[in-house]
């Protein structure tokens, strides 16, 4: 707990002899929950750090760690993992979220892809919905990295097979007038990157739910009147 505050203020500490520290820390945020808090709290700050968040980003052991307990609806500190994986898709390597398999997360998604569950995780999870001590709000910000690549756009406009053809970005519309700034920010950013998809603006404007329109203008200008 005392070690919180150099995050901020001295957080080269925490590279030490080639971020000994680190590697350390990957470990602890399995370890009891107050604790766990508290490295999370350090991680997420010391991740602007391009040594750093190459360090964790890179690390596909330890992104499986934080799938795999931000997708438990039992974990305390699930709110800090979203933080830190919205740091950590700052980082290219985070675009394996659109092609990662992983275990079914049943009840919540019938995905197995990781990208799919943490879409379903944020729908299904705000407010306490899913997990009583989490409400899932900075996974917008992963929304809004991944929607960069013309991969992660196509990602969120195409009807997904795993969720009965539903687009992505239809799942998240609806947040645009959410009581939740860090909800509607995110929403807003992962909207305007896959608008730069010019060939699916006609789809996105689309009132025609039946042919696959989004009727995306409503969400748009409501919160704007």
């Amino acid at each position: 707990e005392n070690l919180v505050g150099f995050s901020t203020a001295q957080p080269s500490l925490f590279k030490y002899q080639n971020l000994e520290p680190c590697k350390d820390m990957k470990l602890l945020v399995r370890d009891y929950p107050p604790i766990a808090k508290n490295v999370l709290t350090i991680l997420v700050n010391i991740s602007s750090d391009e040594e750093v968040l190459k360090y964790l980003a890179e690390d596909d052991q330890f992104l499986e760690v934080l799938y795999s307990r931000i997708t438990n609806a039992k974990e305390e500190n699930a709110d800090e993992m979203a933080m830190l994986l919205a740091n950590l898709t700052k980082h290219d390597h985070l675009k394996t979220l659109l092609t990662l398999k992983r275990d079914i997360p049943k009840p919540l998604s019938t995905s197995p892809f990781a990208i799919d569950q943490l879409l379903d995780l944020f729908v299904k999870g705000q407010e306490g919905s899913y997990n009583e001590k989490a409400n899932f709000d900075y996974l917008c910000y992963v929304f809004a990295d991944i929607s960069k690549y013309e991969e992660g756009r196509k990602h969120f406009l195409t009807p997904r097979e795993e969720d009965e053809n539903i687009i992505p970005l239809t799942k998240l519309i609806v947040f645009t007038e959410h009581k939740s700034t860090i909800r509607r920010r995110g929403v807003a950013s992962t909207i305007k990157n896959a608008a730069f998809d010019t060939d699916a603006h006609a789809k996105m404007l689309s009132t025609d739910e039946t042919e696959g329109g989004l009727n995306i203008l409503p969400y748009l200008l409501l919160p704007l009147m």
